[in-house]
């Protein structure tokens, strides 16, 4: 029978906050929240964010409206940055240069005019007869000043024995371990009913760990007089974010790897995890991406590429001389580029029949995610034809599982978004035409890059996480920082709304996911709602497995619940298990037919049939 693969669990922090709860989602919607809602969100910002004001103050509302979403760059300070200047220095005279520098500051391999004289404190005198080549201490201001950040006062590295560890990777602790958490059953429950090699762990970054702990700093040192770190090189990886919640999260020995595909990379890992679950290789996979770009090199290499939205230009289009740091993206409007942003967003996903058998929260069901690259291309970062592909062979997929009429009048994309004006321009195109194309009229668009910037790797977790919370909540996330669509989108079978908009959660059966990376990397996945999936497994397992599942859930829940309680109370600390249960050769059980692994209840079997059989004379 068919396999169905689950979103069981859903964790990280991005610039509206922590993800599990839906708690990131209600920060974009917050001002069309119920008081209830609002204010366990308010609390649980609070708490991230370590303050010590009541949450139910306005004044601290303000504050934690203000330190929240888009704003000014906080990372550092974007008008006072330090660089070096090269130049060429000499004598004021006819004379040599000369310069006084203690012994120890001299370089390993002086140039050959150098003439070095030792002096009686310890010091020399050098004397240089054609000048020298310098580098000057300089400061320079940024012309970016807007990022999406994560919550000021939220220090990951705080949370847990961070050792120096770059901020993507202290992110993806608090990530992963949000969504472990999430689920509201204990990872040794699942140890006991999975087989080893049928766990996964599919994440990345798209350009690894370039701060200062990482691979930014290591080509940093020689030029700044540092020693390069013996953790900067394999700390930098792009695949450590996998690494890391293998080796010190849920201490996975099952299949790993990190898909890296740009913007794109959490919907490749997603495939990942969905293609093997439908194949009936995997029952788990905690799948993700983290991403920590808010550094001075890596915004000025973007704006130097023409893709952010600097400052003059938002004053440009605004007719003022004040930047509006909040409003700095604007998918699908007058635009002038996206802006960056940090997270980690991880979810958990498991087959349908393990979910049951757990009582498992169903947040959404992902039947597939499909991947296109663009064929030839004239530039490596333009738009191509593959985004087309995999747009309409997603459709056509939800048509085949919910029918003509639900695909046309009851699902919604989650557009790429990235507010620049090629983006609004190629994207509105692709969504335009096929909608035209499958018999749509006004096809519902979100963008929630208007809150969060692009926080690249991670990115469509961020989609995936705020569709599901859009059923949740009845609520659709309007593009409130525009006001209106720019005269080149192609908007004539689609719908902009730039307020947010209440929905019955059981009038949408289905969420596209989009996204759009460098180089040509395109993925569209297809998130089913949670009522669609409840209708589908109910058709596979029967009416009296649901009712036991809805009866296992009820402690499930619950412990989600105590779990989310205790996040907003500030009292849970991520998952970190340096050094526990650290394995080696003679801890394992084997023979000729199996393996036993300590902490696992299921072995992994060794007779394994030969796959070739019809090709064996």
């Amino acid at each position: 029978m068919s396999t169905l693969p689950l979103i069981i669990g859903l964790g990280g922090v991005n610039p509206a906050g922590r993800v599990s709860s839906d708690h990131a989602f209600r920060r974009i919607v917050i001002d069309a929240l119920d008081a209830g809602a609002a204010a366990d969100t308010y609390a649980s910002l609070a708490a991230l964010m370590e303050l010590e004001g009541d949450s139910a103050d306005e004044d601290t509302r303000r504050y934690i409206r203000d330190h929240t979403l888009i704003r000014r760059v906080e990372a550092f300070d974007p008008k006072d940055i330090a660089v070096h200047r090269a130049a060429t220095i000499g004598a004021a005279g006819d004379g040599a240069l000369r310069f006084i520098v203690p012994r120890r500051h001299l370089p390993e391999s002086p140039p050959a005019d150098w003439t070095v004289q030792p002096r009686d404190d310890g010091s020399v005198e050098v004397s240089v007869p054609k000048g020298a080549e310098v580098l000057f201490p300089d400061r320079r201001a940024s012309r970016v000043t807007s990022a999406g950040q994560a919550p000021t006062g939220f220090d990951p590295g705080r949370l847990y024995q961070s050792r120096n560890h770059p901020r993507g990777l202290q992110l993806t602790v608090f990530g992963a371990s949000d969504a472990v958490r999430s689920m509201g059953v204990d990872w040794e429950e699942l140890r006991a009913r999975v087989r080893p090699d049928e766990f996964a762990v599919y994440s990345g970054s798209a350009m690894g760990q370039l701060d200062a702990a990482g691979t930014g700093g290591m080509f940093q040192a020689p030029m700044t007089g540092r020693r390069i770190t013996s953790k900067q090189v394999p700390l930098g990886l792009c695949e450590m974010p996998s690494d890391f919640v293998n080796a010190y999260i849920v201490g996975s020995v099952g299949n790993t790897g990190a898909v890296i595909g740009a913007c794109a990379t959490f919907l490749y890992n997603l495939k990942l995890a969905v293609d093997e679950i439908r194949a009936g290789r995997l029952r788990v996979a905690l799948v993700g991406g983290a991403e920590a770009p808010i550094v001075p090199e890596v915004v000025e290499g973007y704006r130097v590429m023409g893709a952010l939205a600097e400052d003059e230009a938002l004053m440009a289009i605004d007719g003022t001389d004040t930047v509006d740091n909040r409003r700095a993206c604007r998918p699908f409007a007058e635009n002038c580029g996206f802006t960056l942003a940090e997270a980690a967003v991880f979810a958990v996903v498991a087959d349908d029949a393990l979910a049951l058998e757990l009582g498992a929260d169903i947040h959404a069901a992902v039947p597939a995610v499909h991947v296109n690259a663009d064929g030839f291309k004239k530039s490596i970062s333009g738009p191509g034809v593959g985004n087309f592909v995999t747009v309409a062979k997603t459709m056509a997929l939800a048509r085949s599982i919910l029918g003509e009429e639900s695909l046309r009048r009851r699902t919604y994309i989650h557009a790429h978004g990235t507010g620049t004006p090629q983006n609004r321009v190629t994207e509105s195109e692709i969504m335009n035409d096929l909608a035209r194309t499958f018999g749509m009229d006004a096809w519902p668009v979100v963008a929630i890059k208007a809150f969060l910037g692009h926080s690249l790797a991670p990115a469509s977790g961020e989609q995936l996480a705020c569709a599901v919370g859009s059923w949740r909540y009845g609520l659709l996330p309007g593009i409130t920082t525009i006001d209106g669509i720019a005269d080149d989108v192609h908007a004539s079978h689609l719908r902009f709304d730039t307020q947010h908009g209440a929905f019955d959660p059981e009038s949408i059966d289905a969420a596209f996911i989009n996204s759009k990376g460098f180089g040509g990397n395109n993925a569209t996945g297809l998130a089913l709602a949670p009522h669609v999936a409840r209708r589908m497994l109910r058709a596979k397992h029967g009416a009296a497995a649901m009712t036991e599942h809805a009866r296992r859930n009820e402690g499930v829940a619950a412990s989600a619940r105590d779990y989310d309680a205790a996040m907003t109370r500030g009292d849970a600390l991520p998952i970190y298990r340096f050094g526990e249960g650290v394995l080696g050769g003679a801890d394992l059980e084997f023979s000729a037919s199996e393996m036993r692994i300590p902490g696992y209840a299921q072995p992994i079997p060794l007779e394994v049939p030969n796959p070739f059989e019809d090709m064996v004379e």
